[in-house]
């Protein structure tokens, strides 16, 4: 694409607000009510809505575009179709890589904040941050994906959408190794947002000859912490912010998990093998056993759970799954796996019984692969390089370090003491540089009038859904009725962790926080949809084979539960948010 010189005619509009009236004036003028599920008449700030634009500027930004501590290694032109999300074509745009802070680390490693944007050609007015998952450590394509199986993209919709590595190359830290590095893990925590965002933003205005109208920030996992950090650090940075299944709590729930693997390992069968303790077939049953206590709660019986905090109430692992009499064949519990069992649902406590982190409910997701992996593998392979060198202060000696001892012999309290901990170069504390400080603190984003939508799965095995329904409440308690117009949270029944499972998990949030912010249409239902056969943004090998392949759901904000009205059962329109 030829290169063309910004105009100086562009200028970028400040964030002004209309106001919504109350819903009688709105019908006096012959306009329709904005809705919400708040009862409160105050009005709401809505954002201005964003403009669209041309790229000017592609080829010519290594050269012409300049900011502090910033060196552009490319940029260049990627046509129409090169790259896709969701069986989709994406349209042409440009893709600058680069990076930021050069350094090297105490630990001798080259460290820096590298990231990719990409430029739609035809451009929307908006910034997307993309916060990605994991431990970071990679730059990641750019394209701004939410949801389940992809169908659309902030890329696709016009955005102009960053992606970053957060400050540390896995390839060079050899993964969790960037903890032993102070401002890597501050980088990590909040700090690689902080610095991007400003430059980002001022790529944008070079590019397109005037900044973002609109900016947004969302992820899923640790992406969902990051949106959730900088919204607690920085409010004025976005106007919306997609928050999935947030790790906002991430060490703590990084120690739980190792907490639960020694309550599996005292009843594994194979001490070198964690599933052991609760096999496929066994978790099967008590899927069967919660289904049966809990399906019908909704109204209809669909192997999907959508009254989770009822289903909690009216199933009981001891008394609703068979006890073995005799050898373990998979349709019984033995007396020792429910108290190791149960123990781990009901949330990781200390020695002396104190809770550290939440409960998780009993979902029709249980026997997934994705649930097998949190509960029986990620704590050798993830949460004990995670918590050993990138939460303990002081880290764990890689020299000595050896994982499996770590997790299954591990001293957990010790675990908790470590994570917040500081000293020496260490300065912040994991729990500091991780969670979002006063996290049930809205009140600079709703002042503003930006938006926060917030979706979890109930069968998540990593994050619980119950930690995220806890830190909405406390919003809920300090905000009261006003809480659901700058700030919704919406369960995913059967989904595991930001994905897969026994669920509709395909849908686009993208485009019901952007109404929200920009139109002041609060979303009261997402559709969500299987990926059954056939399905372009993936096909989930988790579907039970009585489902049809392209069931629909709507996704209700909480405390609301999809009620079953009557008619086709595969169709969201036969449900009801109540």
């Amino acid at each position: 694409m030829k290169d063309v010189l910004p105009s100086p005619s562009f200028r970028h509009r400040p964030a002004r607000f209309w106001w919504v009236l109350p819903s009688a004036l709105l019908a006096g003028c012959g306009l329709s009510p904005v809705s919400s599920s708040s009862s409160s008449a105050s009005a709401s700030a809505v954002m201005e809505a964003a403009r669209p634009g041309p790229l000017q500027q592609c080829e010519a930004l290594v050269t012409t575009f300049s900011f502090a501590a910033t060196k552009l290694a490319s940029a260049a032109s990627t046509p129409a179709g090169a790259l896709s999300v969701g069986g989709a074509p994406v349209a042409e745009h440009c893709l600058v890589r680069g990076a930021m802070n050069e350094r090297v680390g105490v630990d001798g490693l080259a460290y820096a904040i590298g990231f990719e944007m990409r430029l739609p050609r035809q451009w929307n007015g908006r910034f997307w941050y993309q916060a990605n998952g994991g431990i970071d450590g990679s730059v990641v394509p750019a394209t701004g994906q939410a949801g389940g199986g992809p169908v659309t993209s902030a890329l696709s919709q016009g955005f102009a959408v960053i992606s970053s590595d957060a400050g540390h190359d896995n390839r060079v830290t050899r993964g969790p190794g960037f903890g032993l590095d102070p401002q890597a893990r501050l980088d990590y925590g909040y700090n690689a947002v902080a610095a991007l965002t400003p430059m980002a933003k001022a790529l944008i205005a070079q590019a397109y000859g005037r900044p973002p109208d609109r900016s947004y920030i969302g992820g899923c996992s640790n992406g969902g912490r990051h949106a959730m950090v900088a919204a607690a650090r920085h409010p004025e940075m976005f106007d919306g912010y997609l928050v999935g299944s947030p790790g906002y709590r991430l060490p703590l729930a990084a120690v739980a998990n190792i907490y639960g693997a020694q309550q599996y390992k005292r009843v594994a069968t194979d001490p070198k093998d964690l599933s052991t303790a609760f096999t496929q077939a066994e978790r099967q049953t008590v899927v069967n056993a919660v289904l049966g206590k809990c399906d019908r709660l909704d109204g209809a019986r669909d192997g999907l759970i959508q009254d989770t905090n009822a289903c909690a109430a009216a199933f009981d692992l001891a008394r609703d799954v068979p006890t073995c009499t005799g050898a373990r064949d998979g349709t019984c519990l033995s007396a020792e796996q429910k108290t190791a069992i149960g123990a781990v649902f009901r949330g990781a406590t200390t020695q002396n019984g104190k809770p550290f982190y939440a409960s998780f409910p009993f979902d029709a997701g249980l026997a997934s692969a994705d649930v097998a992996s949190w509960e029986f593998n990620a704590p050798l392979t993830r949460d004990s390089g995670a918590v050993g060198f990138i939460f303990s202060t002081p880290p764990q000696d890689p020299k000595t370090f050896q994982a499996q001892d770590f997790v299954l012999t591990g001293d957990v309290d010790a675990m908790l003491a470590s994570v917040q901990a500081r000293g020496g170069v260490f300065t912040q504390s994991a729990m500091e540089f991780m969670t979002p400080p006063n996290d049930s603190d809205l009140s600079k984003l709703r002042s503003r009038g930006a938006r926060m939508l917030v979706y979890h799965g109930v069968s998540d095995a990593i994050f619980s859904v119950n930690d995220t329904e806890a830190w909405y409440r406390r919003v809920q308690a300090r905000d009261g009725a006003q809480t659901a117009d700058h700030a919704r949270f919406f369960r995913v029944p059967g989904m595991g962790h930001c994905r897969d499972g026994m669920s509709t998990d395909q849908f686009d949030a993208i485009s019901p926080l952007v109404r929200w912010v920009e139109q002041g249409q609060a979303p009261e239902r997402i559709e969500a949809r299987a990926r059954g056969a056939g399905n372009p943004g993936g096909v989930n090998k988790e579907l039970p084979a009585d489902w049809a392949p392209d069931r629909t759901r709507p996704l209700c904000p909480y405390p609301t539960v999809a009620r079953y009205q009557g008619g086709d059962m595969e169709k969201a329109s036969s449900f009801r948010c109540q």
